[in-house]
C-alpha cells in the first residue's frame, strides 16, 4: 500500500472504471523550464504521483478558487512542512487562501502565557481554537487548505457538508510515506505521538490510501492526489484559480 515505486508524470494512474487521465498542462515562464501542472478532478478523480521511474513530476496542483483541500497523512509525514512551503496566501484573483493547520494553533499557545504548563493540560483549548479558526475559514467562501491527522473522520465529514452547502469542490491530498519515514519526521521535529496513537494513525491513513487506490473516495470528495516523499518534494505550488 505504501508504495514508492510508480512515479506518475501524467495527471495520475487511474483505474479502468474511472477512465484515462489527461496529461498535465505545462506552464512556461520566462527564464524557467516548463512546469507540469495537474488539475485534480479534470479528467481523473485519482491522481497518483508516487514512485520514481518516470521522467517528470507535477510541479503544481491547481484547484478552482473557493474549493477546499484536505491534506492527510501520518504524523511526521510532512503535511505541515508541505502546506507552509507550497500554499500561497492568495489565489489567482487576489482572494485569501486560508491554511488551517492545528500545529500553528499549538505553537501559538506554546509561546503564550501557558507555555510553562504541560501541553496535555491546555490541549483542549488548542483544539477548540483550531476548530474555531477552521469554522471561520469555511464560512468565508475563500479557498481553504486543511491539515488532517487522518483519524478524525467527523472533521472530514464536517468539511464535506460545508462544501455541499457552499457548492464548492472538495479534494484530498494524501502523503503516503512508510512508517519509518514518518517516525524519522517526528524525531526531526522533536515532537512525537505514542505508539498506540501512531498505530491508530497508521490504520486510518492506510484505509484512506487503500480507498483512493481503489477509486473509492470519502463521501463528498471529488478527487484525491497521492504523493510520496519525492513527489511532495518536487511539488512547488498548490494554487487556486
Amino acid at each position: 500500500m505504501h508504495s514508492e515505486a510508480a512515479f506518475g508524470a501524467t495527471s495520475g494512474v487511474v483505474p479502468p472504471a474511472v477512465g484515462p487521465a489527461a496529461p498535465p498542462a505545462v506552464v512556461s515562464r520566462p527564464g524557467r523550464a516548463p512546469r507540469p501542472v495537474v488539475r485534480p478532478g479534470h479528467g481523473a478523480e485519482i491522481v497518483d504521483l508516487r514512485g520514481g521511474r518516470r521522467a517528470r513530476s507535477a510541479a503544481e496542483l491547481r484547484f478552482p478558487a473557493g474549493d477546499l483541500v484536505v491534506v492527510s497523512g501520518l504524523p511526521g509525514s510532512g503535511k505541515s512542512t508541505l502546506m507552509h512551503r507550497v500554499v500561497p496566501p492568495l489565489d489567482a484573483h487576489g482572494a485569501a487562501v486560508h491554511r488551517i493547520d492545528s500545529q500553528d494553533a499549538r505553537e501559538r499557545w506554546e509561546h503564550g502565557r501557558l507555555r510553562r504548563l504541560p501541553y496535555a493540560l491546555y490541549r483542549p483549548l488548542v483544539r477548540a481554537a483550531h476548530y474555531l479558526t477552521l469554522a471561520r475559514a469555511l464560512r468565508s467562501g475563500d479557498s481553504v487548505v486543511v491539515h488532517d491527522c487522518g483519524t478524525l473522520a467527523w472533521v472530514r465529514g464536517w468539511i464535506a457538508r460545508s462544501a455541499v452547502r457552499g457548492g464548492r469542490g472538495l479534494h484530498l491530498v494524501l502523503l503516503d510515506v512508510t512508517p519509518e519515514v514518518a517516525l524519522s519526521g517526528q524525531e526531526s521535529r522533536g515532537r512525537g505521538v505514542s505508539g498506540y496513537a501512531f498505530a491508530r494513525h497508521r490504520g486510518a491513513v492506510g484505509r484512506l490510501v487503500g480507498a483512493a487506490e481503489s477509486a473509492r473516495l470519502p463521501k463528498g470528495f471529488g478527487s484525491a492526489v497521492l504523493l510520496d516523499r519525492r513527489a511532495a518534494s518536487a511539488l512547488e505550488t498548490v494554487g487556486f484559480d
